[in-house]
């Protein structure tokens, strides 16, 4: 073999080796930045973790007897109550339907005499994205009584997101949810309403998925078109999904609804006009979809009221809402 043909040789070798290592870089590229938008945890800020949970509190983990009472709190409980001199909750399964179109739900009626009493909490006590445990784990962490999953904030970058009073993100981009001091709460967009006007009326907490299922005492009447987020692993919100949403009946009176779904024969979910339907049928003046899907869990006295994915398995959230215990 000549020298040029050699040559050439190691030329169509190199010139190989880089139509090879182009691509497989350019996808390695590609994935990294997915794995960095949706799996590598990012800690933005570090929340101080509430005092660790009392030998009681821990034995929220258990399921307790019928009509306990804890003699700190001088609460009275079972399993779908809790009643002390400052929050009262009663939890109802309701089943309507049957076979394919059976749909099954949990609802909380919530009252507390102090909107102080519902409180949000962070995944790992830590704010930032991909930061993940299970609803239950959070709550039992923050020796909470009752819980739902809440709005997966740490899943997008955007978003204004106000927890406990303080203000953690400000970039709007959506229908919101302002939680405030006086018991109230309403739906708010995002992009016309400042965090910090917020926080001069008295904001707790915000929300920030949607949409607004019930406002001003009136029916989203375009629920069948709203679009939310179209962001790499998102289910569509239009269908019968399983959901998560809060409502209020009235300053400090709130209404938690948690619909199963995606399991044949048990529920089939709810699609979001059925969704604000129970809530208009519960009272509700104001009524807002949080997280839904596989993410949709009730935590009640150290259990999982629901089924979670339809398999009795929790997925890891950012956040929740939560009734601390003693309150």
């Amino acid at each position: 073999m000549n020298k040029n043909n050699k040559l050439v040789q190691r030329k169509s070798k190199k010139t190989l080796v880089v139509y090879i290592l182009v691509p497989v870089l350019g996808i390695g590229g590609i994935l990294y930045g997915l794995a960095d938008r949706y799996l590598i945890e990012h800690v933005e800020v570090v929340v101080a973790r509430n005092e660790a949970p009392s030998e009681g509190t821990a034995a929220l983990q258990t399921q307790t007897s019928p009509n306990a009472e804890s003699a700190e709190t001088g609460a009275t409980s079972d399993d779908w109550n809790y009643d002390s001199d400052a929050v009262k909750i009663h939890i109802d399964q309701i089943q309507t339907g049957s076979g394919s179109d059976q749909i099954t739900y949990f609802v909380a009626d919530v009252q507390i005499k102090d909107s102080t009493a519902l409180q949000s909490a962070f995944a790992e006590n830590s704010f930032g994205r991909n930061i993940t445990q299970a609803t239950s784990e959070i709550a039992e962490s923050h020796g909470a009584v009752f819980a739902v999953n809440g709005d997966y904030y740490g899943f997008r970058e955007d978003g204004v997101i106000i927890r406990n009073g303080t203000l953690y993100r400000d970039e709007p981009a959506r229908t919101g949810l302002a939680l405030f001091r006086d018991g109230t709460m309403e739906a708010y967009d995002e992009q016309e309403v400042t965090a910090e006007s917020l926080l001069e009326r008295g904001v707790t907490q915000t929300l920030s998925f949607g949409p607004a299922l019930i406002q001003g005492g009136q029916v989203n009447a375009d629920l069948n078109n709203v679009t939310i987020d179209t962001n790499f692993g998102n289910r569509s919100i239009q269908g019968a999904n399983p959901r998560t949403g809060i409502g209020l009946v009235a300053p400090n009176h709130y209404v938690f609804v948690v619909v199963d779904g995606r399991k044949e024969g048990y529920s089939r979910g709810m699609t979001l006009s059925e969704f604000a339907q129970v809530f208009e049928d519960f009272g509700c003046t104001e009524a807002y979809n949080l997280d839904g899907g596989g993410s949709s869990t009730m935590y009640f006295r150290g259990r999982v009221v629901n089924n979670p994915q339809g398999k009795e398995r929790e997925r890891g959230v950012s956040d929740i809402l939560y009734v601390p215990e003693g309150n």
